[in-house]
């Protein structure tokens, strides 16, 4: 039974990216995005698909999948800031998102465990889901990669790299061997 229900989830897989076939730029775009799979950007491209100015700000696409941060205070006293009615489908991929992104290298880690501390896990899961989707946002209007701000990409890659390159430079004659 198991092995049937997998292979019947691997058909709606192949027939969902089948599907996008048109979209393959803009799903390897979205996997860019630390804790994005995809099959969980092709989801999310089904929900909201790509034209963002439908939405036309990033306020309004998180109003619209009910993650947006309550405001209810009055008098000076915070009082229930719940989310709101939404695309639940869209919010449950962004919490998905935001469980995997907590445990990456990135800077939504550290967003991930500045919040913890005050909000609780729960909460800072939604935070790290509403930020999320802000930057999807902002990716997809622009058709630009995710940069990281706390990560040094290129220093990463010549760390990586170096060794590889050395070799290949000695290799060739290009660096005389040291005896």
């Amino acid at each position: 039974h198991i092995e049937e229900i997998e292979a019947r989830i691997a058909r709606f897989d192949t027939r969902l990216l089948d599907g996008l076939k048109d979209e393959r730029n803009t799903l390897a775009l979205l996997q860019t995005l630390p804790g994005v799979d995809l099959i969980g950007a092709a989801m999310l491209l089904v929900e909201i698909g790509t034209d963002m100015d439908a939405f036309g700000s990033a306020d309004r696409l998180a109003s619209w999948v009910g993650i947006c941060p309550g405001n209810n205070e009055s008098a000076g006293k915070r009082k229930s800031g719940r989310l709101r009615k939404g695309n639940l489908y869209v919010r449950r991929l962004l919490c998905e998102f935001a469980h995997a992104a907590s445990r990456t290298q990135s800077l939504f880690q550290s967003k991930f465990q500045s919040l913890i501390v005050r909000r609780g896990h729960k909460r800072s899961i939604v935070a790290l889901a509403h930020k999320i989707l802000r930057t999807l946002f902002f990716m997809l209007k622009r058709g630009e990669h995710y940069r990281d701000s706390a990560t040094d990409y290129e220093a990463l890659s010549v760390q990586r790299n170096a060794p590889r390159w050395i070799k290949a430079l000695t290799r060739f004659g290009f660096i005389p061997v040291a005896a």
